[in-house]
C-alpha cells in the first residue's frame, strides 16, 4: 500500500504487507474522515485514499491577511506543529492549551479550540478561553464563509470541531486548524459528513 495518504503521524515503508502499523494508520484515516472504523480498506476507505480526503500535502493558502484577518497569518505560521506519540508532549501545543481554562498538560487532549484561542490571543483578541469547540457558537458576531472566519462544524456522528475557514467547493470545506490529523494543517471536510453550525468573527469591541 502506498503511504502517500496515510496520516503523517505514521512513517511507513511500502512493502505490500498489511501489518499492524498500516492497520493503525488506516484506522486513523477512517476516524478522521467519519468512515466506520474497521482497519480494512473497503470501498469507502479506498475512495477516501484516492480522493486524498485528509489532504496531507495541501498547504496553499489565500493571502494570510485576507479580509483583515491577521490571526490567519499566525495560524499559517504554525502549520506542521503536531502531537508527539509515545513521547513527552509537544510544548507548543501545551502553549495552545494554556489559553483555555482547562490548561491541559497533554498534547493528546483535543486542542482545536485551544489553537483558535491562541491564534487570536497573538493579535490581542480575547477568545472564549474554553477548550470546547462549541464555545465559539455564541462568541463574537455571525459572519459568512470568508477567509479567516471561525467555523464551528459538526460531524454527522456527533463530533464538534472548530477551525479557520479558508475556502470551499461544492463537495468540501477547506479549513486551517489545530488537531486536524493530530497537527496544525489545512484539511478538507466533506459536506456529506460535516455540517457548519456557525461562522463567527470578532465584534468591534474584541478587536
Amino acid at each position: 500500500m502506498s503511504s502517500t495518504n496515510i496520516p503523517p503521524t505514521f512513517s511507513l515503508k511500502v512493502d505490500g504487507i498489511l501489518g499492524p502499523r498500516t492497520e493503525a494508520a488506516i484506522r486513523k484515516l477512517q476516524e478522521s474522515t467519519g468512515i466506520s472504523i474497521d482497519g480494512t480498506v473497503g470501498a469507502e476507505t479506498w475512495k477516501a485514499l484516492k480522493q486524498d480526503v485528509t489532504n496531507t500535502s495541501e498547504t496553499t493558502l489565500p493571502s494570510t491577511n485576507a479580509h483583515n484577518a491577521p490571526w490567519l497569518k499566525i495560524a499559517a505560521a504554525e502549520i506542521g506543529q503536531r502531537e508527539i506519540p509515545r513521547a513527552p508532549a509537544n510544548t507548543r501545543i501545551l502553549m495552545y492549551h494554556a489559553t483555555t481554562s482547562l490548561r491541559a498538560t497533554s498534547d493528546e487532549v483535543p486542542w482545536c479550540s485551544a489553537f483558535v484561542n491562541w491564534c487570536l490571543k497573538q493579535v490581542e483578541i480575547t477568545g472564549t478561553n474554553s477548550a470546547a469547540a462549541t464555545s465559539w457558537l455564541h462568541w463574537g458576531q455571525v459572519t459568512g464563509p470568508r477567509p479567516g472566519a471561525i467555523a464551528v462544524i459538526r460531524r454527522v456522528t456527533g463530533e464538534n470541531h472548530v477551525a479557520f475557514y479558508i475556502a470551499e467547493t461544492k463537495d468540501y470545506y477547506k479549513l486551517l486548524g489545530g488537531n486536524q490529523g493530530d497537527q496544525v494543517r489545512p484539511s478538507r471536510y466533506y459536506k456529506s459528513r460535516w455540517v457548519v453550525q456557525s461562522y463567527r468573527w470578532p465584534n468591534i469591541r474584541q478587536q
